[in-house]
């Protein structure tokens, strides 16, 4: 099968893993309504899905060590595991163990993914299949969200888990079908060599920061928009999912735009443009949210240069060590991982004491840091190697 056909199997696929993952928002208090519980109680599962998402990919260097189809069947099994706990025994503890075992299947099946790609596309073709791929993540927003949304309005809050379940099953068989075996090969070192191998590199550390601390800034913004737009204009929730569509159709957008340009441009550049965007996007929200519609255009630009970053950034990692892509992947979300919580520790504590003005400021900080990440990847600062340095040395010295 042509790698063009199997990268839009793939695509349609991954929408299913990500409409887990995001339908829990919207439907938070419907979640803590069915299961008899208040809504921290559904908050506290996913505050333990969020550290899984950051120790999850630990393990996903065995698509190095294993082989690329089976780290995605690995990540599938996983996944179809997770919901299906919930389709048999709705609980509160089922609905954690599927909110978990649903971000580590995700864990492990993108890194295989984006590694098995690398494998296969010219890296100077790269990017526009990472887009493509990474379309799923808006998709499941705009197509799979709203579906789940039918599927418990019509039928109750589970619903949603017997057919992901099913689909997940589906995902299996076709990722049998279609992904051909490659299992383990001289060239590949076992999973904790490739580990060190990436870490010892300076270019996929310095990558690894970009994405930290460009998750960072974005996760400032993402947990206060919400209460942003409701303090300041006092919108209702259906303005507030008016919202998130917009936020869907801005993420489409970034990955359209990596699609029809990142390859041309070339990846470091593309990633420069999106930190850029999203530091003008961050200055530019309180000025022109002064009013609704500048509000949303804010936010539309603020979403789309993230995406277009993220989507650039990824093709990058993929060849930072060829050896070990998937574990470079893997670290790389685990650095999505903590710039995220370090977003979430930071973003309220900063919004009520100094406003969303000063959460942007923080954004615009963030991306600046990741700015500088980038330079280090392209060696043009030697920061990094410095620093490994003082710290070997320091390791060294006898107490």
């Amino acid at each position: 099968m042509r790698v063009r056909t199997q990268i839009i199997i793939i695509a349609l696929l991954r929408i299913i893993l990500n409409t887990m993952h995001r339908m829990v928002y919207p439907f938070l208090t419907v979640f803590a309504r069915g299961l008899g519980v208040d809504v921290t109680a559904v908050s506290l599962a996913l505050a333990g899905r969020n550290i899984a998402g950051i120790f999850g990919p630990i393990v996903a260097p065995v698509a190095d060590s294993r082989g690329r189809k089976f780290g995605m069947l690995l990540g599938i099994v996983t996944f179809t595991l997770g919901v299906a706990l919930v389709a048999v025994r709705p609980s509160l503890l089922t609905f954690g163990a599927a909110l978990v075992l649903a971000i580590l299947g995700k864990s492990w099946f993108d890194p295989a993914v984006h590694a098995y790609f690398g494998d296969r596309v010219a890296y100077e073709q790269r990017g526009t299949a990472v887009a493509v791929t990474e379309m799923s993540w808006s998709l499941a927003f705009i197509v799979g969200v709203p579906a789940m949304g039918f599927l418990i309005a019509r039928y109750g809050w589970t619903a949603p888990f017997p057919v992901l379940a099913a689909l997940g099953v589906f995902m299996l068989l076709v990722i049998w079908w279609v992904i051909p075996g490659d299992g383990p090969t001289g060239e590949r070192p076992a999973m904790f060599p490739n580990v060190r191998a990436v870490l010892a590199s300076v270019p996929a550390l310095a990558g690894i920061l970009i994405g930290l601390w460009a998750s960072g800034a974005n996760e400032m913004v993402n947990l206060n928009f919400g209460v942003w737009l409701e303090n300041a204009f006092g919108l209702q929730i259906a303005a507030l999912a008016g919202a998130s569509a917009v936020i869907g159709i801005a993420e489409l957008s970034g990955e359209s735009l990596v699609a029809t340009v990142t390859d041309r441009l070339g990846k470091p550049r593309a990633v420069a443009l999106g930190l850029g965007c999203n530091i003008g996007a961050s200055v530019l929200l309180p000025l022109i949210g002064r009013t609704e519609l500048g509000a949303l255009a804010g936010l539309f630009l603020f979403y789309l240069s993230f995406e277009y970053l993220v989507v650039s950034q990824l093709p990058m990692m993929t060849e930072v060590v060829p050896a070990a892509r998937a574990t470079a992947i893997a670290l790389n979300s685990v650095g999505f991982g903590i710039g995220r919580s370090l977003g979430a520790l930071l973003s309220t504590f900063v919004y009520v004491r100094f406003g969303f003005p000063a959460v942007t400021a923080v954004a615009v900080l963030f991306n600046i840091f990741a700015l500088l990440a980038l330079a280090e990847m392209q060696n043009r600062i030697r920061v990094l190697p410095r620093l490994i340095g003082l710290l070997k040395r320091s390791a060294d010295t006898p107490r």
